[in-house]
């Protein structure tokens, strides 16, 4: 009797325990039901999923912390219970303890073999990770050993279909957990099985939605905002965070700003992970000066940072700061040379000062580092390009396309080297996709229309430079090149349209009058007024020749053909500007004196 009553003691307590467990992830770790307005809460769900991924050996989950740090410190007694321990877990505590000694220094399979046999759900996550991870670092040495970095792709974690086969088991019986499904959908993943991988990170979200690794797994296979859309996901306040980083990393800038200025308020104003959120969306919509000022302010509170620092120091070689690209790179290489982020902050540097060769070396540090990083691959492919190296730069491009389809770099890259290349044809294809991906970036529209223009669709290339004039033109080429193109054929009025507009844009934006093309645009306005017979503004055109040296001779020429005329016949000016020639482009009435009087 004793002894049937101490086996139904052991059951009881089983069944206690297991009930614990559920509770505990239902109400602490799922964050359903709770917002922004309980941070006690999210605070104590942050702690306890943190210690979660600890115990599993993600790392990079665990800084959740960044989040936890950023809001107020708990009482003692508000601090959350540690996880339920079941019998299971009792059974298994010295092998796991061992197995995570062992995989703490990276003796995956030393770890694994201990594992083997054990039923927890923790040690079968660890057990299976180890294994995952034992392939990954078997594969990483063979690609460091035997091959250069372009050739990366040969290699294969032989470990996967295994894994495949025992996880699809477990995951048709409905034994995995949040953890385990969570690498099932890696494993997926990294077989391109990228419709099945998304289901199951769908899935694990739901059964653990705090575990952040499952969101940034499922944003890298989110490829338009339609997808993201139709994706079931759980209502729990973290899923602003992964809407936001979503928004940046489609070129939602607006929409992203926001949610982050959401999240702020609701009382993040203290994370640095936000912070550095923003940073990036303003890098993105080359809001350099804004860019640049938050992450001086994020250095600020947190000195010893490398995350993110490649992206720092993209915007500080976009603005030629080279003692400031310097500085920090030694920073850098002071708190961890081999870092992938210290590696492109380097090669950043050797490449602003010309010094390609080094340059692509130092990113090559980094993708043996991290043969998925995304900065790496476009970065090295533009030092290819200064190498006049196209063969390897495409192989560099196509590998960043592969990392993520979504970096438009890598697409507008290839673009650029198939037309060094003389292939409009691709040219055009590799455009549209960059474009497709920054709708609004006149750079992408401009590639488009010199593609057009290359083709003879002058049509689409004359739709192609309005609408980069339209968006707000960076680089003040647009109205230059649609001018040209009327130019070419012999549609005057147009022309002289898109070059008043273009000096006016020069001028208006405070750019110097050494602008490169502002001369040519006044030699053919001067000879556009001389034709149409209004003098005044031939004369002034012609007068703002003469500050250029290449169009000196042709305003003097100019003048004395006007002096000439003149003394034979005076006519009164009429009005430039009737109704354009057959053209859809757009009319903007702008005075010409008054624009050509504009002073620099």
């Amino acid at each position: 009797m004793i002894q049937i009553h101490s086996s139904v003691c052991r059951f009881v307590l089983s069944v206690i325990y297991n009930r614990v467990k559920i509770f505990t992830e239902t109400f602490i770790l799922r964050g359903r039901g709770s917002d922004f307005g309980d941070l006690v809460q999210i605070k104590k769900q942050l702690i306890s999923v943190i210690s979660l991924c600890k115990e599993r050996g993600l790392l990079h989950s665990a800084k959740a912390s960044e989040l936890a740090f950023a809001l107020d410190p708990l009482p003692k007694d508000e601090l959350p219970p540690s996880a339920p321990f079941t019998e299971e877990d009792a059974q298994d505590l010295d092998a796991l303890t061992l197995a995570k000694s062992y995989f703490d220094l990276k003796e995956y399979d030393r770890a694994a073999y201990f594992l083997k046999g054990c039923c927890s759900q923790k040690a079968y996550f660890l057990y299976m990770y180890s294994r995952y991870l034992s392939g990954e670092k078997k594969k990483d040495d063979e690609t460091v050993d035997s091959l250069g970095p372009l050739e990366k792709g040969q290699v294969r974690n032989e470990a996967l279909r295994e894994l495949r086969v025992e996880l699809s088991k477990k995951h048709n019986a409905g034994e995995l957990d949040g953890f385990t499904l969570y690498l099932y959908g890696v494993v997926l993943r990294k077989l391109d099985l990228l419709k099945e991988a998304v289901d199951v990170f769908v899935e694990a979200i739901h059964t653990l939605p705090l575990h952040w690794g499952a969101w940034l797994e499922l944003s890298n296979l989110v490829t338009n905002i339609e997808m993201l859309k139709s994706l079931s996901l759980p209502d729990c306040w973290i899923k602003d965070f992964f809407m936001a980083h979503m928004y940046t990393e489609l070129q939602m800038i607006k929409e992203a700003l926001q949610k982050y200025q959401n999240l702020i308020e609701a009382g993040f104003s203290k994370s640095t992970y936000i912070i550095s959120q923003i940073a990036v969306a303003y890098h993105n919509i080359r809001d350099i000066d804004q860019a640049l000022t938050l992450f001086n302010e994020l250095r600020d509170q947190d000195p010893y940072r490398i995350d993110n620092m490649d992206t720092f120091s993209n915007l500080l070689y976009v603005k030629s700061m080279k003692p400031e690209l310097s500085y920090l790179a030694h920073n850098l290489v002071e708190i961890d040379k081999y870092r992938v982020e210290t590696c492109c902050v380097i090669g950043n540097y050797y490449s602003l000062r010309s010094q390609h060769e080094k340059a692509a070396l130092y990113f090559q540090r980094a993708l043996k580092l991290n043969p998925r990083c995304l900065g790496a691959w476009t970065l090295m492919g533009h030092e290819y390009m200064e190498m006049k190296n196209t063969s390897a730069a495409i192989q560099a491009y196509r590998h960043a396309i592969e990392v993520n389809k979504r970096d438009y770099r890598a697409w507008y890259g290839l673009g650029q080297t198939y037309e060094i290349l003389k292939m409009p044809f691709y040219c055009l294809y590799y455009y549209r996709k960059a474009h497709q991906l920054r709708p609004n970036d006149s750079r992408m529209l401009v590639a488009l229309g010199e593609s057009y223009e290359k083709l003879s669709q002058q049509v689409e290339a004359k739709k192609c430079y309005w609408r980069a004039y339209s968006v707000g033109d960076v680089e003040k080429m647009a109205l230059l090149k649609l001018a040209k193109l009327h130019e070419q054929l012999n549609e005057s009025d147009d022309a002289a349209q898109c070059y008043m507009l273009y000096i006016q844009d020069i001028f208006s934006c405070g750019e110097q009058l050494e602008h490169a093309e502002v001369s040519t645009a006044l030699r053919y306005l001067g000879q556009y007024y001389f034709k149409n017979k209004l003098y005044d503004e031939a004369s002034l055109c012609a007068q703002r020749c003469c500050d250029y040296n290449d169009a000196r001779e042709e305003g003097k020429a100019l003048l004395r053909q006007i002096s000439q005329v003149r003394d034979q016949i005076e006519t009164p000016s009429a009005d430039l500007f009737a109704p354009l020639s057959n053209n859809n482009t757009p009319v903007r009435r702008v005075s010409p004196l008054n624009l050509i009087s504009f002073t620099p």
